[in-house]
């Protein structure tokens, strides 16, 4: 499998998380109602630009003492193992307490984790400290928010997760913004990020037709018939490549 280049995730983040849901339709790889995050994760800043990267996964509880002693204790083998992945970490958390007992982050946290790389982070728990992690301008997603961090515990790392009803893996890439989150298979990431001005240029046809404040039945008609067949050229062109 060829790597996933800088350049790569530089055009990925270029587009909205809608746009690349919808390019990755284009190649068949998954059902339509699959691989995305459920409207449980909420981007926290939803004016913070797209974010992508790779799943640095671990699991989290704080409603008892951990065995272990510590908190924090397995923040240094996270960021460790950040080095094992293909390019810049975000952090996905699965939080094992059922309802969450506590915020799985704050800004001590958001601060190691960006200081050694990462580009945001996931829970499918709840954060705190939102006012200083929004001045780091890094993009934290979340089902909710708690004043305080109860017993932090980081149970393993690097192992896959459960959140937002998707199965995560450790290195899976990752898109999110304030529309929600997305996986993107590796094997077409960098197609989706060659043919997403094509994409988005085929649906400026209907909306610049319907925003003209003229626009007729008859020419919404044929704008959207030009938009389906450009959108249908790009699937055509996808099957050609993969075939």
């Amino acid at each position: 499998m060829p790597a996933i280049t800088a350049e790569t995730l530089a055009r990925l983040r270029a587009f909205d998380t809608p746009t690349i849901c919808n390019l990755i339709e284009l190649f068949e790889v998954r059902p339509h109602n699959t691989g995305y995050m459920d409207q449980r994760i909420q981007a926290a800043f939803p004016e913070m630009p797209p974010m992508v990267g790779f799943a640095a996964t671990a699991t989290f509880r704080a409603a008892a003492p951990p065995h272990a002693g510590a908190s924090y204790a397995s923040l240094a083998e996270q960021v460790e193992r950040f080095a094992e992945l293909d390019g810049p970490a975000v952090v996905v958390f699965q939080d094992l307490d059922d309802p969450s007992a506590a915020a799985t982050f704050g800004e001590v946290m958001c601060s190691t984790y960006q200081a050694f790389g990462a580009v945001g982070l996931i829970t499918s728990g709840s954060g705190r400290d939102l006012d200083q992690v929004r001045v780091l301008g890094f993009p934290v997603f979340t089902n909710g928010t708690v004043c305080a961090h109860g017993y932090t515990d980081i149970p393993s790392v690097h192992v896959p997760v459960r959140v937002g009803g998707v199965t995560i893996h450790p290195n899976d890439l990752l898109h999110g913004d304030l529309n929600g989150v997305t996986t993107i298979p590796h094997e077409i990431a960098a197609e989706v990020a060659e043919l997403g001005p094509a994409f988005v240029a085929a649906e400026q046809i209907v909306i610049q037709a319907v925003r003209s404040g003229s626009c007729s039945v008859a020419q919404f008609r044929a704008a959207l018939a030009e938009t389906q067949a450009q959108i249908a050229a790009l699937r055509q062109q996808v099957t050609r490549r993969r075939s």
